[in-house]
């Protein structure tokens, strides 16, 4: 009986977080949707009992969260589901091990370390897969963490920390003392660390609001989006190429004036398989060049399937080259956005958050390699770009970052582009994989972040939708409802300043990290010495 109440918990911890998290409207939930969680920790018997719990929650959170990526790869889902679980496990074991070594002040300190440097490592190794980040919770209320201009989502991940384990503390006193001095002591400590950061982001919201609405009355050029909708399973890889493209130039002809420096299309808009050195002879590219011949002052931002052969040198190609059997040459295959002009200049950037199980597969996975192809992944995986780069126009106006697909939801990774001279943040996908369901939703929210970390406009062309316009504050403008053939467009400012995020990165994770690694060395190193000691 007393399992089977230890699995309710669970599942109420599962139940919790799923409500709380986007596109719901009970954001608040995750304020106190780690507290069943913190109760088994507190209650369980050996750390066999709450890893197993502990497992179970992540386990039906990750199900209910992101189901919808089955439609996209059902090997990819399974692994997600399975593999994102267990790692979720590994901060709360260590939680666990550090509490009852070192006491409660220490031990729940820990948790939020050990959290915050599983979040960091998730970010940036081979099973990268950050999309249940919990500062990405506030992506829905953009109004309550305009701070993350100075912290990123980390900062919202450290709140959603602190508040849960003061909210358990508030539980714990009240079962063990009832309503107590200390007891309203603790509520109001709890309220105050909700409404604080709240309060603060107003202030920060009415002077932002000023710098926007100044820099939109001496903006002069406008940005054009198409959302082509173009099905992904029936028609995008097995349809028209040439009517494919000719609907992007028609979609973007009926928004372009005189006024208009910028028109982007979606990820992997002109599905033409194209040697990189022979896209200025491709027969399919004939219409974009005489689309831009046309506008001679617009620059088009387009996604693209690109290759390039190395040669039959297997020495000189990249870990991530494949053989061609028939030429016995060595080539990467590339997820690319393309920067093109009336000139027929060309800039490339190559997708570099590649999609584990999708795009890409840890060199200790190959061998599921011919498993995941056969259900529509890869064998091997994409080539990828090695650094972030900017498009820079002619007029040197619009510097756009390009961004393609998921690598908008990694904060950090979105701050290099503007370091490096990125003025306006550019999201190209293809949302069409995973259906009408909560995942584009999540997806178009994500970025509303981005926005606020870089204090940067976002133009984001989504092939099956929604594509919209999203202002350094995080408003969404004009979005396109899914399943909708559109072109929108819009005046927009450039903004060429950094936020603190930008200039300095995600210090609370890289020192979170840093006191990680002592407390991991001090919870092993302490018992040795005790053991020795006697």
């Amino acid at each position: 009986m007393k399992r089977f109440s230890s699995s309710l918990t669970a599942l109420s911890g599962s139940l919790l977080l799923w409500a709380a998290w986007p596109t719901s409207p009970v954001t608040i939930l995750i304020f106190v949707a780690w507290v069943p969680l913190l109760w088994l920790e507190d209650n369980s018997g050996n750390w066999k009992k709450i890893f197993g719990l502990t497992y179970l929650q992540m386990l039906i959170w990750n199900i209910a969260t992101t189901w919808w990526i089955w439609y996209a790869s059902p090997p990819g889902a399974m692994g997600a589901f399975i593999a994102n679980s267990l790692i979720m496990c590994v901060p709360w074991l260590l939680f666990y091990f550090t509490k009852r070594q070192f006491g409660q002040w220490i031990g729940y300190g820990s948790l939020i370390i050990f959290w915050l440097t599983f979040e960091y490592i998730h970010h940036n190794w081979d099973l990268s897969w950050p999309w249940l980040t919990l500062g990405n919770s506030f992506s829905t209320h953009p109004e309550w963490v305009q701070w993350y201009q100075y912290t990123g989502t980390t900062g919202g991940s450290l709140w959603i920390l602190l508040t849960n384990i003061i909210a358990y503390a508030i539980l714990s006193q009240y079962r063990t003392a009832g309503k107590t001095k200390t007891y309203y002591i603790t509520l109001a400590i709890w309220i105050a660390l909700i409404t604080a950061p709240i309060l603060f982001s107003r202030i920060i919201l009415n002077k932002e609001r000023k710098i926007a609405s100044e820099e939109m009355a001496s903006a002069k050029k406008n940005v054009v989006i198409v959302q082509p909708n173009i099905d992904p399973y029936t028609e995008k890889f097995t349809g028209s190429i040439e009517s494919q493209i000719q609907k992007l130039v028609v979609l973007s002809e009926k928004q372009i004036d005189k006024n208009t420096s910028l028109v982007v299309w979606p990820e992997t808009a002109i599905p033409a398989q194209v040697w990189e050195d022979q896209i200025k002879t491709n027969f399919f590219y004939y219409p974009v060049w005489s689309f831009l011949h046309r506008h001679p002052f617009v620059s088009l931002l387009t996604g693209i399937d690109s290759y390039k052969n190395y040669g039959p040198d297997k020495e000189k190609a990249p870990k991530t080259a494949r053989l061609e059997p028939t030429s016995q040459t060595y080539y990467d295959a590339f997820n690319t956005a393309a920067f093109f002009e009336e000139d027929t200049s060309i800039q490339l950037y190559h997708k570099a958050k590649l999609v584990p199980g999708v795009e890409t597969l840890p060199s200790f996975l190959n061998f599921m390699g011919k498993w995941f192809e056969d259900f529509g992944g890869i064998s091997g995986t994409l080539g990828r770009d090695s650094e972030r780069k900017v498009f820079v126009p002619w007029d040197n106006h619009f510097k756009a970052a390009p961004i393609i697909c998921y690598e908008s939801i990694y904060s950090d990774y979105i701050t290099e582009y503007v370091r490096k001279g990125a003025n306006i943040l550019t999201i190209i996908t293809n949302d069409g994989w995973w259906r009408n369901t909560p995942g584009y939703k999540q997806h178009m929210s994500y970025a509303r972040l981005r926005a606020i970390e870089t204090r940067k406009w976002i133009a984001r062309s989504a092939n099956t939708g929604i594509s919209c316009f999203i202002d350094p504050l995080g408003n969404v403008i004009n979005p396109q409802p899914w399943d909708t053939e559109a072109s929108i467009k819009m005046t927009i400012p450039v903004d060429s300043r950094q936020t603190f995020f930008v200039r300095h990165g995600d210090i609370l994770s890289r020192a979170a990290t840093v006191v990680a690694i002592l407390l991991l060395l001090l919870t092993i190193a302490v018992p040795i010495f005790n053991r020795i000691r006697k």
